[in-house]
C-alpha cells in the first residue's frame, strides 16, 4: 500500500477513535429536557433570559405528541425556526415554570424558637428572626399531578415537603439542603428534617445517588456528599436511632457510588493510593445553561467540545461552580474553556468521603454492627493515608488538590484547603498547628480592622459579580467563578473539630456572644452570624446579586 494511502487510512482510524470518544451519552434520555432538536432550537434562540426558564417548564401534552409536532414545525422551515413560531409552539404545548410546586408551610414551624432567646444583640436577634420566618416562605410540596404524569415534567417526583434555595432555584439541591438542615434543627423543625432526608434517601434508592438538584437534568451528576452527615445532625438533635436503622443500607448505597463511579488510583513512591474525583463522563451542555456552554465550546478545538461539557458537568457536581481552582493548569487560566475539574483530586471530597466513613463506623457501632463499624473504621484509616501521602503538604502545612495530568499539588489558596480539619480527618493533632501557619503565612489571619474581607482563594478573580452557572455572563469564556469571589456556606461553615491551645492567639472559639467583627479569623472559619449558624441560609438568598462578604 503507498505511503500516503497509509497515512489516509490511519487518519481515519484515528478520526473513528477520536469520534467514539466524543460520543459520550446525553444527561438524561427526555429529547425535550436533556438533549435533541428541540432544546437546542429553543435555548439558542435565548427566549428568556435564563436558560433554566425553559428546561423547568411542564408539557401541556405527552412527550411523544409534542415531539412530534416539533418535527412538523421543524421541517417546514428547514430545520431553523423562526423566534416567533417557536414562542408560539411554546405557548401551546408548555406550561408556565413552577406549575409543579405548590407553597407549604412547615407543620413543626414555630414562632419563637429557643435559640433567638440566646442572641444578646437585639439587632442581630431581630435579623435572625426574619431568617426564621423565611423557612415559611421557602417551603415546598410536589404537586400530585407529578407523581401521575412524570413524563411531562423535568421535576423528579419527592414524596415529602422540602425547603428550596430560592430565586431562580424552585427545586431542592443537595448539598445546599445541608445548611438548610442544620437552620431548621436550630429552629427546632426535625420533622421537616426527616422528610428531607428522607426525600434523599428515596434518590439513592431509585437511581443510586443523589443527583445535583431535583430535575431529571441533573440526574447524572451529584454534588458533594453529605448525606452522611445530614443523618448525624439528625440522629444527634433527636436520638431517632430507629430512622437510623432502617436506613443505614441506603447510606452505605450512596458511599459506594462514590467508590464505585468517582474513583481515581494516584501512584507516587511506588504506592498507589485510591482517592476520589469530581467526574461526569456526560455530554451535550448543561440543559439548564444550554446556550452559554454552547457558545463557550466554540473556544476549543473542533473534536473537544464533549470533554469540555463534561468538565464543566464535574465542576458542577462539585458544587463550586464555578471557581479558578478547577481552571489552574488549563491552557488559559483566565477562560472557563480551560476547565478541568476532573483532572484534579480535590481535598474537600476526599475530607467529607473521610468525614462519612467514620460517621459510618460509629453508626455501626451504635447499632451493635461491629464487623460493619471495623470495614468503615478501615476504608477511613485508608483514605487518613492517602491524604496525607498525596494531598498534604509538610513544607506548607496544609492540604492542596492534586493535579493528575501534571503529577503535582495545585498550591493556590482555597479555604478547601483545610477541609481535612473540619472534618477531623487527619491523623496527628500538630497538623493543626502546622494548619494556623500556613494562614499565616497567607496573610489570612489579619486580625487589624482594617481587614475588611476574607479572600475565598488566591486564583484569579471574576469579571463580573454575577453567577456564570445562571448564564448571565457578559463574555464568552469570561463567565465570573462564583467561587472565587462570593462567600458561600461551603466557605463560611467549616471549623477545626478539635481547637489547638496555640490557636488562642487568634481569639477562642466563638460564642453566641461573638461579633464579626470581634473575632475575625475565627469567624471567617464558622459563619457571619454568631455560632447560631443561620446566617448560612441567608447566604443562599444572595446567591445571585452578592459580592465579597465584609464586615463592617
Amino acid at each position: 500500500m503507498p505511503e500516503s494511502a497509509c497515512e489516509l487510512c490511519l487518519l481515519l482510524l484515528l478520526g473513528l477513535g477520536l469520534g467514539s470518544q466524543e460520543a459520550l451519552p446525553p444527561p438524561c434520555e427526555s429529547q425535550i429536557y436533556c438533549h435533541g432538536e428541540l432544546l437546542h432550537q429553543v435555548q439558542m434562540a435565548k427566549l428568556y433570559q435564563d436558560d433554566k426558564q425553559f428546561v423547568d417548564m411542564p408539557l401541556s401534552s405527552a412527550p411523544d405528541q409534542v415531539l412530534q409536532a416539533f418535527r412538523k414545525l421543524a421541517s417546514a422551515h428547514n430545520h431553523s425556526v423562526p423566534r416567533l413560531q417557536l414562542q408560539a409552539f411554546l405557548q401551546e404545548h408548555f406550561r408556565t415554570a413552577g406549575q409543579e410546586l405548590q407553597p407549604w408551610v412547615p407543620e413543626d414551624w414555630k414562632d419563637s424558637p429557643r435559640f433567638l432567646e440566646k442572641i444578646a444583640d437585639s439587632k442581630l436577634r431581630s435579623w435572625a428572626g426574619q431568617l426564621h420566618q423565611l423557612w415559611k416562605k421557602l417551603g415546598k410540596k410536589v404537586s400530585p399531578e407529578v407523581h401521575r404524569q412524570p413524563e411531562r415534567f423535568s421535576l423528579i417526583y419527592s414524596q415529602h415537603p422540602f425547603i428550596v434555595p430560592g430565586g431562580r432555584f424552585r427545586e431542592f439541591y443537595y448539598w445546599d439542603s445541608y445548611w438548610v438542615m442544620e437552620g431548621l434543627l436550630l429552629s427546632e423543625m426535625a420533622v421537616t428534617v426527616r422528610g428531607m432526608l428522607q426525600n434523599f434517601l428515596d434518590l439513592v434508592q431509585t437511581y443510586g445517588h443523589i443527583p445535583n438538584g431535583a430535575r431529571v437534568y441533573y440526574l447524572q451528576r451529584s454534588q458533594p456528599p453529605l448525606l452522611t452527615l445530614m443523618m448525624a445532625r439528625y440522629v444527634a438533635h433527636t436520638n431517632d436511632t430507629a430512622f437510623l436503622r432502617d436506613n443505614i443500607g441506603t447510606l452505605a448505597l450512596e458511599l459506594d457510588f462514590w467508590a464505585e463511579k468517582r474513583n481515581v488510583s494516584v501512584s507516587l513512591g511506588g504506592k498507589s493510593y485510591v482517592l476520589n474525583r469530581y467526574h461526569v463522563p456526560y455530554g451535550g451542555p448543561r440543559p439548564e445553561s444550554y446556550s452559554k456552554d454552547a457558545e463557550l465550546a466554540g473556544m476549543v478545538p473542533e473534536g473537544a467540545q464533549e470533554a469540555l461539557w463534561a468538565e464543566l458537568k464535574a465542576g458542577a457536581e462539585s458544587g463550586w461552580d464555578f471557581s479558578s481552582r478547577w481552571l489552574i493548569g488549563g491552557l488559559d487560566p483566565s477562560s472557563l474553556s480551560s476547565i478541568r475539574t476532573s483532572k484534579l483530586v480535590p481535598v474537600d471530597l476526599n475530607a467529607f468521603l473521610c468525614q462519612a466513613e467514620g460517621l459510618m463506623s460509629n453508626f455501626h457501632t451504635s447499632l451493635g454492627n461491629e464487623a460493619e463499624a471495623t470495614r468503615y473504621r478501615n476504608l477511613r484509616a485508608r483514605r487518613l493515608a492517602a491524604l496525607e501521602a498525596v494531598l498534604w503538604d509538610e513544607e506548607k502545612g496544609a492540604w492542596f488538590d492534586y493535579d493528575l495530568e501534571h503529577g503535582k499539588k495545585n498550591h493556590e489558596f482555597y479555604p478547601s484547603n483545610l477541609a481535612p480539619l473540619w472534618a477531623g480527618c487527619f491523623s496527628d493533632p500538630a497538623l493543626a498547628d502546622q494548619a494556623l501557619k500556613y494562614l499565616e503565612s497567607q496573610c489570612l489571619l489579619e486580625t487589624s480592622r482594617t481587614a475588611r474581607s476574607l479572600p475565598t482563594s488566591t486564583g484569579s478573580r471574576p469579571r463580573s459579580g454575577r453567577r456564570a452557572s445562571s448564564g448571565t455572563s457578559p463574555t464568552p469564556g469570561r463567565p465570573c467563578r462564583t467561587w472565587s469571589s462570593e462567600v458561600w456556606p461551603g466557605l463560611l461553615h467549616p471549623r477545626p473539630r478539635r481547637w489547638p491551645s496555640s490557636w488562642r492567639r487568634i481569639g477562642s472559639k466563638p460564642t453566641s456572644m461573638s461579633t464579626p467583627k470581634s473575632q475575625p479569623c475565627t469567624r471567617s472559619m464558622t459563619s457571619a452570624m454568631v455560632d447560631s449558624r443561620v446566617a448560612e441560609e441567608s447566604m443562599k438568598s444572595r446567591r445571585g446579586s452578592a459580592g465579597p462578604m465584609e464586615w463592617s
